[in-house]
């Protein structure tokens, strides 16, 4: 197959990290692939320094008004002649996804990452009722928000939902020091989704405790310097550290013994199941797809939205009881190896891609 991997997001996140994987992968297998991205972005770079092909725009929310863009677009998809392109981010989708129609692709496939419900406009009727083929949805979570504005919004029978894929292979428990204060981890972008202002409350309240424990975030964005900030005011400058942008996840897990997620959504946890695949427990809040990752009381504790009490509750539960710790690991592992293996969901990806049936006529 000759695929198009269209992403151009500014910032690194799981959607990039799902489009370099997969693109990554079906190079390796004999396709044709071809990375489009924002002009100096990190999946851009990410993609030459591992060889694939690569085709640079910077487009805005309105470049689709932009005569010049909108034919630079369509030419570039009229030359290439995909099979199929796979857009990844809104933004995209309403710049190229006429223009890919247009030029005579026959797959159109919107990969949707993100647990938000997509607005009932003008505009993403057109896009969904005329030219995407195919939806592919990272949880049962984002699949249900597809249609959540209207059920008629796109055909649910053509929404697939494939887990994203992890290469368990380069994660691993690391051995743990006997008697050490246990670490919990955080791992994201420095953003409001990701609810780290949430995580230094409830520390604070693990401190006035008299809980041990050391917290270590790992990360960067627009928030970081506030939360930094944030912390001091909090008194936790002794018990909290900013890691900073982590490029080896594999690594962060292995130095922590319990993995926190305070997101306030989520498409699909990566680093849930990064951690699982690590052995360690998870404590993260009962929403979005988290359900579909933690089984609660069995890999980790699921906390009702906000609930900050509950969710020290049950770090402190996990802090004190090393047992426990590891029972929940060896469970998330087992969870991480049936469900979120790389190669197994990519042969789903890969059999779904080449699946004419799903072609709309």
């Amino acid at each position: 197959m000759k695929i198009c991997f269209f992403n151009t997001a500014k910032v690194w996140g799981g959607g990039e990290k799902w489009h370099l994987d997969v693109a990554s992968a079906c190079c390796r297998l004999g396709h044709d692939v071809t990375v489009v991205s924002y002009k100096n972005g990190e999946l851009i770079r990410r993609s030459k320094q591992i060889g694939l092909k690569t085709k640079e725009f910077k487009l805005s929310n309105l470049s689709f008004l932009n005569p010049y863009k909108w034919n630079r677009i369509y030419s570039f998809f009229k030359k290439e002649q995909f099979d199929v392109v796979i857009f990844n981010f809104s933004k995209d989708l309403k710049n190229a996804a006429f223009q890919a129609k247009k030029a005579g692709i026959k797959r159109i496939v919107y990969r949707r990452g993100s647990a938000i419900p997509i607005k009932n406009s003008w505009l993403n009727r057109f896009i969904f009722g005329k030219c995407l083929t195919d939806v592919i949805a990272n949880s049962e979570a984002t699949k249900q928000t597809i249609l959540q504005n209207n059920p008629d919004l796109f055909p649910e029978e053509k929404i697939k939902v494939i887990y994203n894929g992890i290469d368990l292979s380069g994660f691993h428990l690391a051995e743990k020091t006997i008697g050490k204060i246990p670490v919990i981890g955080n791992l994201g972008r420095c953003v409001y989704q990701k609810g780290q202002d949430i995580l230094l409350e409830i520390a604070a309240i693990l401190k006035k405790r008299r809980v041990d424990f050391k917290l270590i975030i790992g990360g960067d964005g627009v928030l970081s310097e506030q939360l930094k900030q944030r912390t001091e005011s909090l008194g936790l400058s002794d018990r909290v550290e900013f890691s900073g942008f982590v490029d080896d996840p594999a690594r962060f897990m292995q130095s922590i013994d319990i993995f926190a997620l305070t997101s306030r959504w989520e498409g699909f946890g990566y680093v849930i199941a990064e951690a699982m695949a690590c052995e360690l427990p998870v404590v993260a809040f009962d929403v979005s797809s988290n359900p579909e990752l933690v089984v609660n009381k069995v890999t980790g504790y699921l906390v009702p939205f906000e609930d900050k009490e509950a969710f020290a509750d049950a770090l402190e539960d996990l802090i004190r009881n090393a047992g426990k710790r590891a029972s929940f690991g060896k469970a998330g592992l087992k969870t991480a190896q049936d469900r979120f293996d790389f190669d197994k969901n990519l042969q789903t990806t890969i059999q779904f891609l080449e699946n004419s049936s799903y072609v709309c006529v």
